[in-house]
C-alpha cells in the first residue's frame, strides 16, 4: 500500500465535514420552522392525556427483568450472526481445497481468489436473508421491552436493527481485514478445521486484496440488485392493484360537470371527483412506518461502506456517488407515482440516526487506523526502509532503499522435517527443474531453527501499535479543534 495516509485523511475529513454540515443544515431548518424546543415524547404524552376522557397520566415502571431478557436475546442474536461468519470461513476453506483439485488449470492456479469471490456472493445472499430475520427479531424484542412511548420504541428498534445489520455486513469483512492469514500458523504447525482443512491464506499481493474483492462484490451486488427490486416490485404491485380499483371506479362513475373540469386551484370539487382522487391514491402501493426507515437504513449502511475500510477500498465513495445519482431519481418516481402519499410528521431532527452516524465516524477512524497500521504493509516497508534496508541509519549507496524487502519478509523452513513434509503434496516438493526441494520460504518473521519470532517481528509489531495510537490521537485532537 503506497501513500495511504493522504487519501485516507481526505476521506475521513470528508466524512467529518459531512456530519458537521448536516448538523448546520438541520439547525437552520429547526430555527426556520420554530421547532427547537419541540419534543416528540412530550407531544405523544399530551395527546394521550387529551384523548383520555379520565385525563389520567400514563404510568410507567421500568422492568429490569425485561431489560435483562432483551439484553440476553440480543447477545444470542449477535453470536448467531458471528457464527454465520465462521460458516463462511469454513465454506471458503473447503471451496479452496476443491477448486485447487479442479481439472481446469486456470481455476487451479486462482483457487484462492475464486473462493473469495464465491464467499462474497454467498455473504451477499446471507445479508439478504438475514435482513428479514433481523427485522422480525428486532420487532419482537421491542414488543418484549415495552418502552415508555412510541417514539422510544422507534429509537429502540432503530438501534437494534442497525446493530444486527452492522454485524451481518461487517463480521466477515472484519475477519478478512484483521484475522485472515494471521491465525493460520506456519508450515509444520498449521491451524486446521476438524484436523483436515487448513485455514485460507492471504492473496500473494497482501490480505487487503481479499478485502477489496469482497467489499467490491458485496457493494456492487447490494446497490444494483436493491435498486432493481426497489423499483420493479412497487411497479408490479401497482399494476396488479389497478385491476381491483378499476371496478370501484366504474361503480362510482365519472364526473361530466364543467365546473370540476375548469376549476381553479383551491376550489371545491364535487363528491364524485373527490372519490375518484381517493381511488387513484388507493390504487398505489401502501406506505407504513418502515417506508422511510428502509431508506434511512440503506443510506446509513452505505455511509458505513464509504467510511469504514475505505483505506482498503477507495472506490467505495465513487460507487456510492454513482448509486445515489440513480437512487434519487428512482426514489422520486417511486414516491410520486408508485406509492401513496406519506402522512407528514412533525420533527426537529432525524432522531437516533444522528448518533448512529457519529458512531460510524468513530468506528471508521479506528478501523482505518488498524487497516493501515496492522493489516497493510505500510509499516513494515517503512521499518525496512529506515532500519533494516540498504538506506538504514541514513546511509545511501546508490541502491534503491527497498532492495531486498521481499526476501526480508520471508522465513525458511526445512523440508526434511517430518512435520513439515506432511503439509505438502509430493509434486510440491519438486522444483520446475526436476530437483528435490530442501527448503521452503513463507511470509513471516521467524527463526530458521526453532521457528520462534525474530526480534524484527517484535520491532515491527511495536511500530505498528505506536502508529495506530499516534494516528488515533492525532485524529481526535484535530477533530476536537
Amino acid at each position: 500500500m503506497r501513500g495511504p495516509l493522504p487519501s485516507l485523511c481526505s476521506w475521513q475529513c470528508g466524512a467529518t465535514i459531512f456530519l458537521e454540515f448536516w448538523k448546520r443544515h438541520r439547525a437552520f431548518y429547526v430555527c426556520q420552522w420554530k421547532v427547537f424546543d419541540w419534543c416528540e415524547d412530550e407531544e405523544e404524552l399530551i395527546l394521550e392525556i387529551v384523548n383520555n376522557p379520565n385525563c389520567n397520566t400514563k404510568e410507567y415502571r421500568h422492568s429490569y427483568r425485561r431489560s435483562t431478557l432483551v439484553l440476553i436475546l440480543v447477545t444470542l442474536m449477535l453470536l448467531l450472526i458471528i457464527g454465520l461468519t465462521h460458516a463462511l470461513v469454513v465454506f471458503r476453506v473447503i471451496a479452496t481445497v476443491l477448486l485447487s483439485e479442479a481439472k481446469w488449470e486456470f481455476l487451479r492456479d486462482h483457487a484462492n481468489t475464486a473462493a473469495v469471490m464465491m464467499g462474497a456472493v454467498l455473504h451477499y445472499l446471507t445479508i439478504t436473508i438475514m435482513t428479514r430475520v433481523n427485522r422480525k427479531v428486532a420487532l419482537k424484542l421491542c414488543d418484549i421491552e415495552k418502552t415508555r412511548s412510541l417514539a422510544a420504541t422507534e429509537r429502540s428498534f432503530t438501534v437494534k436493527m442497525f446493530t444486527f445489520q452492522f454485524f451481518t455486513l461487517f463480521s466477515s469483512l472484519i475477519y478478512v481485514a484483521f484475522f485472515l492469514g494471521r491465525i493460520n500458523g506456519r508450515p509444520g504447525s498449521y491451524v486446521r478445521i476438524a484436523g483436515k482443512w487448513r485455514l485460507e491464506e492471504c492473496h500473494p499481493s497482501g490480505c487487503l486484496t481479499d478485502l477489496f474483492i469482497q467489499m467490491a462484490i458485496i457493494m456492487v451486488l447490494k446497490q444494483t440488485i436493491n435498486n432493481i427490486f426497489e423499483f420493479i416490485v412497487p411497479l408490479c404491485c401497482r399494476w396488479l392493484k389497478r385491476k381491483t380499483t378499476k371496478k370501484l371506479q366504474r361503480k362510482c362513475g365519472y364526473c361530466y360537470r364543467k365546473e370540476c373540469k375548469d376549476t381553479e386551484e383551491g376550489s371545491e370539487l364535487c363528491e364524485n371527483c373527490k372519490i375518484q382522487n381517493w381511488l387513484r391514491n388507493y390504487r398505489l402501493n401502501e406506505v407504513n412506518s418502515f417506508s422511510l426507515f428502509n431508506e434511512f437504513l440503506e443510506m446509513v449502511i452505505q455511509f458505513s461502506f464509504t467510511t469504514i475500510f475505505v483505506a482498503a477500498f477507495p472506490l467505495a465513495p465513487l460507487l456510492a456517488l454513482i448509486n445515489n445519482i440513480f437512487e434519487i431519481r428512482l426514489d422520486a418516481i417511486k414516491m410520486v407515482s408508485l406509492e401513496r402519499r406519506l402522512v407528514p410528521k412533525k420533527t426537529n431532527d432525524i432522531g437516533v440516526w444522528t448518533n448512529v452516524l457519529e458512531a460510524i465516524g468513530v468506528l471508521a477512524v479506528i478501523a482505518n487506523g488498524l487497516v493501515i497500521g496492522v493489516s497493510s504493509d505500510f509499516i513494515p516497508r517503512l521499518v525496512y526502509r529506515y532500519h533494516f534496508g540498504p538506506c538504514a541509519n541514513g546511509t545511501y549507496n546508490g541502491v534503491d532503499c527497498m532492495t531486498g524487502y521481499i526476501q526480508d519478509t520471508l522465513s525458511t523452513v526445512r523440508v526434511d522435517d517430518e512435520s513439515v513434509r506432511k503439509d505438502f503434496l509430493p509434486h510440491q516438493l519438486v522444483t520446475p527443474h526436476g530437483t528435490n526441494a530442501t527448503h521452503c520460504s513463507y511470509k513471516d518473521y521467524r527463526d530458521d531453527k526453532d521457528y520462534s519470532f525474530t526480534s524484527q517481528f517484535w520491532f515491527v509489531l511495536a511500530v505498528r501499535f505506536a502508529f495506530v495510537i499516534l494516528f488515533e490521537s492525532m485524529w481526535w485532537l484535530s477533530a476536537s479543534l
